[in-house]
C-alpha cells in the first residue's frame, strides 16, 4: 500500500490530485485548514477508490506542527511514499507596498513549510525505500508578477533542485510542477479584480485556453508514478504553451 500527503488537498487542484492517486492506488492523506470539506473529500475517496483515505486539519504557517504531522502519518500508516506540496498563497504583490508580516507569511506557507515537511517526511520515506516530491511552483518563476508570490514560487523552484541532488542515493525523486494562471477558485479573487485578465491569458497561450485544476493534477499523478522513474529535478511545465516566449505576428 502506498502513502501520498497533499497539501492544500481540499482545494481545487489539492481534490483533483487526490482523486487521481487514490484511482492508481495510493492511500490519502489530506492536510488542509479547511477541516469540513477535508473530511468530505476523504468520505469520498473511500467510497469512491476503495482506498484508505484521512483528513488533518493543520496550519501550515505554524511550523512547529509539521513535525507532529508526520508523527501522525507515522503512526496511522508506517511510511511515505508520495508528499505533493500543493499548498500555497498570493499576496505582496507591489514593492511600494510590501507588508513584511506578510512577506514572511507567504515565504512560510509557499517555500518554507515544503522544505520542513520533506525533512520531516525523510525518515518515513527511507523506510519506504524510496518515493516521489511533487512541489506545486508556478510558471511565474519565468515572467515574474507579484513580488511575494513570485520570490517564494522561484525559491520552490531551487529547492527542488537541491533536493533532487540530496535525495537521489535515497531512490526519492523530487520534481516541480509550474502551472500557469488557471480557470479554478483559487484565482477567482484576482479575475473579479482585473476584468479581461483571464482572456488575456487565453491569448498568450499556445493552446488559446486557460489551464484546469485537472490539467496539473494530471502532471502531479504521472510525476508520482513509476512511469516518471527516471525523471528527478525536472520543472514539468503544465501552461499550454504560455513559457515559451512569444513570437511575432
Amino acid at each position: 500500500m502506498k502513502i501520498a500527503l497533499i497539501t492544500g488537498g481540499a482545494g481545487a487542484v489539492g481534490s483533483a490530485t487526490a482523486r487521481m492517486l487514490a484511482a492508481d492506488g495510493f492511500s490519502i492523506v489530506i492536510v488542509d485548514r479547511a477541516a469540513e470539506a477535508a473530511e468530505s473529500l476523504a468520505d469520498d475517496l473511500r467510497r469512491d477508490y476503495g482506498v484508505e483515505a484521512i483528513a488533518l486539519s493543520v496550519d501550515l504557517s505554524d511550523l512547529a506542527a509539521l513535525t507532529p504531522l508526520m508523527d501522525r502519518v507515522a503512526t496511522r500508516f508506517g511510511r511515505l511514499d508520495c508528499l505533493v506540496n500543493n499548498a500555497g498563497r498570493t499576496g505582496a504583490s507591489q514593492i511600494a507596498d510590501v507588508d513584511l508580516d506578510e512577506w514572511h507569511d507567504i515565504l512560510t506557507i509557499n517555500l518554507t513549510a515544503p522544505m520542513m515537511l520533506v525533512k520531516a517526511g525523510l525518515p518515513l520515506m527511507r523506510r519506504a525505500g524510496g518515493g516521489s516530491i511533487v512541489n506545486v511552483a508556478s510558471r511565474v518563476y519565468l515572467s515574474g508578477t507579484g513580488v511575494g508570490y513570485t520570490s517564494s514560487k522561484t525559491g520552490l523552484i531551487g529547492l527542488t533542485r537541491a533536493l533532487a541532488v540530496q535525495l537521489g542515493k535515497d531512490r526519492i525523486r523530487v520534481n516541480a510542477v509550474a502551472p500557469s494562471f488557471l480557470n479554478s477558485p483559487f484565482n477567482k479573487g484576482i479575475v473579479d479584480a482585473n476584468a479581461g485578465l483571464a482572456d488575456a491569458f487565453s491569448k498568450i497561450t499556445p493552446l488559446e485556453r486557460l489551464g484546469t485544476s485537472e490539467d496539473v493534477a494530471g502532471a502531479i499523478a504521472f510525476l508520482a508514478s513509476d512511469r516518471a522513474s527516471f525523471i528527478t529535478g525536472d520543472i514539468l511545465h503544465v501552461c499550454g504553451g504560455a513559457q515559451l516566449a512569444p513570437q511575432p505576428a
